[in-house]
């Protein structure tokens, strides 16, 4: 990738919001190394090659998720747990991997980088929205031991599809949760990993550089983001099968043009997929403002020349994670959202066909689906830095520990043997009625904007018909 790398000085204070460097490049890329006395061969500081290779494990877990036959399948699990725990060298890339016309330039994940896993980096708190106080690590072992013995991973009898759990819940507990809550906020104090020491010895980056760069990877996001659209990212994320012709997406992903697309700097992996999602509805801007304030943060450490920041410069560079976190947390608000109104779509088809005794199994094996991305994506929101507390609270009781079931029965506890314990849920209308509530809870606590499946507007008809029955607490 080739760009050259541009730095003009803002003339204004920065108590009148411009200070610094501004990046006027649309690429994260080449900027300079400017480490004290670096004798390497290196010509660029950037690196997070170690990010991207988490979300390659990210992509082919979920893959594996989805491979059980029902059954006990202790090979399968171990497998799942290598690509989550373990550091396993010749691990394959399962997913992304080259589609047609869309040639992938890697295929394993030693090729991006080396001895990485996604289990210790997972959310280290206790996980609220389930049973037992699982921590995060503790809860994404659960899920892949279920899914190991589930068929194709999903559990009808209890309502779980596992590889949307797993995947949706990890790109909160380790991809959201490392930038927001660790590259971009403890790492960023004046004395950890400073910009005039290199990150480690011999790096080509000091820590500064380097603390930015990881939480770049993690978003997941081409290199040349801002050179394309929405759209072209979301067709680069789905490996050209929403593209008109599938050579599309492989124009708009190869920068180089080399013909491949190389996961290292031209893939979209799950949280740029989803904020290029909503935004090519054209009523937000989330993956472009995430990505120029990362541009832009790094064009300021630069613009240091291996020297400390200054306060001003490290208070110029907290605005812009914040400007990175608030986004972010759009994004997962806006998933949490859009699912809670798939779910209550799929309960009134699931209502009609019930009402006219016809089967119900596709419908509800859709219902399941759903309530898996919703339940992973609430749990992801509340992973960040910010301590949501009510709000989780109230998100967590709306949604439950797991789907209404057809019977009327949900799982609300689990034993200490791991069995799912079951009780009598609530009505089939009210659950409903929790969903248009998930919803208006995030459009008053976050102002989401793109308000994907919005079915808020059935509130109103659903509260009459309930009458008394409606649950007051979850107001």
């Amino acid at each position: 990738m080739k760009t050259t790398f541009k730095v003009g000085v803002a003339a204004l204070s920065f108590a009148l919001l411009s200070t610094t460097a501004m990046a006027e490049d649309k690429v994260y890329a080449d900027f300079p190394v400017t480490v004290k006395g670096y004798a390497g061969k290196k010509s660029t500081s950037v690196s997070y090659t170690g990010q991207i290779a988490r979300q390659t494990l990210h992509d082919s877990l979920k893959k594996l998720a989805g491979k059980g036959n029902g059954k006990s399948n202790p090979d399968l699990k171990a497998k799942m747990l290598s690509y989550y725990a373990g550091k396993d060298t010749g691990r394959t890339i399962i997913a992304p991997k080259t589609k047609g016309a869309f040639v992938i330039s890697q295929t394993e994940v030693d090729e991006i980088s080396k001895k990485k896993n996604l289990a210790g980096k997972t959310y280290k708190g206790s996980i609220s929205g389930m049973p037992n106080g699982m921590t995060g690590e503790e809860l994404v072992k659960f899920w892949i031991d279920k899914a190991s013995s589930a068929d194709k991973g999903v559990d009808l009898a209890n309502g779980y599809n596992y590889p949307q759990l797993i995947s949706k819940f990890i790109m909160g507990a380790v991809l959201y949760n490392q930038a927001v809550d660790n590259y971009l906020d403890e790492k960023l104090a004046a004395d950890t990993k400073p910009n005039d020491k290199p990150y480690k010895e011999g790096a080509a980056y000091t820590g500064k550089e380097h603390v930015w760069d990881e939480a770049f990877g993690y978003f997941g996001t081409p290199a040349h983001t801002l050179t394309l659209t929405p759209k072209q990212v979301y067709e680069i994320a789905k490996l050209g099968s929403k593209s008109k012709d599938p050579k599309d997406a492989l124009m708009y992903a190869d920068y180089n043009k080399d013909g491949k697309v190389d996961l290292k700097t031209e893939a979209a992996f799950g949280p740029a997929y989803y904020a290029a999602g909503f935004d090519k509805g054209g009523n937000t801007n989330y993956l472009h403002t995430i990505t120029k304030a990362f541009i832009d943060g790094r064009a300021l450490i630069a613009s240091a020349k291996g020297e400390k920041l200054t306060d001003a410069q490290r208070t110029e560079l907290k605005g812009y994670a914040d400007t990175v976190a608030k986004n972010w947390e759009m994004v997962l608000a806006e998933a949490t959202f859009k699912y809670a109104g798939s779910v209550y779509k799929d309960m009134v088809k699931l209502q009609t066909i019930m009402e006219a005794n016809g089967d119900t199994a596709k419908q509800f094996g859709k219902y399941v689906k759903h309530w898996g991305e919703l339940k992973g994506f609430a749990l992801a929101l509340q992973t960040g830095k910010n301590n949501l507390g009510e709000t989780a609270t109230k998100l967590n009781r709306l949604i439950g520990a797991g789907p209404l079931l057809i019977n009327a029965s949900q799982v609300t506890d689990i034993d200490s043997k791991g069995n799912y314990l079951r009780d009598q849920g609530v009505a089939w209308s009210e659950y409903m009625l929790h969903m248009a509530k998930v919803q208006k809870l995030m459009v008053e606590k976050f102002g989401v904007k793109a308000k994907a499946n919005d079915v808020t507007k059935e509130m109103a008809a659903l509260l009459e018909k309930l009458g008394d029955n409606a649950s007051a607490e979850n107001d």
